[in-house]
């Protein structure tokens, strides 16, 4: 509104110096012609003059009112025109802000940045060392795939050698088998021997063995008893009873005749318990007394807890163990 005042003021004294100059102008012509004369003409050119006034004043009046209407559109666009340099200003604001954290970023980004070069120097450096190791490697793994080539070749010599050693072996098997079998033979034929040998030599010292034991100590002769064993024994119970390896009699120093039906073996076993048992039970008769008897070198623990249960004697080395539960149980059963 103030500029459009300014305009308004500015137009009014622009018109007067525009009368006063055509006044002016007038007033000379008019001087001029009274002195030639031409009163006449003058109010002509007068009224001309007032006629042009006019005219300019409506084209200025024209002009004021575009002016103002230009000076409104001015004044709207300077308005229009500070708030945006209000907005820009306060964009600027936030500009800078933004362009102080931009640059608060940027000296962090160089500073990771620095950090970053040491990382990868170091890094690099490690590259370096890594690759100098994996060459290293790579010179190692050709050595290693020529010593597993090596291998592989001394394998398959060595798979060779073994199949050698497999029938090799096979063939060792058989004679170590042969072997076994021969020494099982030699073992059993030994055993034999020896329980023969021990068989003798319990008949040939029978007295010294049972003389502790019974008075008038005897061997007998299972052939003596066999008219009688084959009256009253089946045939296979005569062949089972001829199979025992010795048989004594003797009588008790306070008491009545005994018989003792003595199974010899080197090392004494449950199964020689149990034949000493039986065998001594095929030759009891009324009046006659007769203790199974089991003899050796050893006993299993099994021969030596049946022996204990079963009243059977037990003599290791001439040692007698048992004799008076076996005497017992065969006096008592008498």
């Amino acid at each position: 509104m103030m500029q459009q005042a300014v305009l308004s003021s500015e137009s009014e004294a622009r018109i007067r110096e525009i009368a006063w100059e055509v006044f002016g102008q007038a007033a000379d012509r008019l001087r001029k012609e009274i002195m030639e004369g031409e009163l006449g003409r003058l109010r002509l050119d007068l009224a001309e003059q007032f006629q042009r006034i006019w005219e300019v004043q409506a084209r200025t009046e024209e002009r004021l009112e575009r002016l103002e209407t230009a000076v409104q559109a001015l004044a709207e666009a300077q308005r229009r025109t500070e708030e945006r340099v209000n907005e820009l200003a306060e964009a600027q604001r936030r500009t800078e802000e933004r362009v102080n954290e931009l640059a608060e970023a940027q000296r962090r980004t160089e500073e990771r940045l620095e950090r970053l070069e040491v990382t990868v120097q170091a890094l690099a450096e490690a590259q370096k060392r890594t690759e100098e190791r994996v060459n290293e490697l790579a010179e190692a793994q050709k050595r290693t795939e020529e010593r597993v080539n090596e291998l592989a070749e001394a394998q398959r010599r060595t798979e060779e050698q073994i199949q050698v050693l497999i029938r090799e072996m096979i063939v060792v098997k058989a004679d170590i088998k042969a072997l076994k079998a021969d020494v099982k033979a030699l073992r059993d034929d030994m055993g034999s021997v020896k329980g023969r040998l021990l068989e003798m030599g319990y008949r040939e010292k029978a007295p010294s063995f049972f003389g502790r034991l019974l008075r008038k100590v005897q061997v007998l002769s299972l052939a003596d008893l066999l008219e009688e064993l084959e009256a009253r024994l089946s045939p296979q119970e005569v062949d089972d009873l001829l199979e025992l390896d010795l048989l004594v009699r003797g009588r008790l120093k306070e008491g009545p005749e005994v018989w003792v039906a003595v199974e010899v073996s080197a090392v004494v076993d449950r199964h020689d318990v149990e034949r000493a048992l039986r065998r001594a039970a095929l030759l009891r008769m009324p009046g006659r007394a007769v203790v199974p008897a089991v003899a050796g070198e050893e006993a299993t623990l099994g021969a030596e807890k049946d022996a204990e249960q079963e009243g059977v004697l037990l003599i290791l080395d001439g040692r007698c163990r048992f004799w008076d539960r076996a005497l017992e149980r065969v006096l008592g059963g008498a």
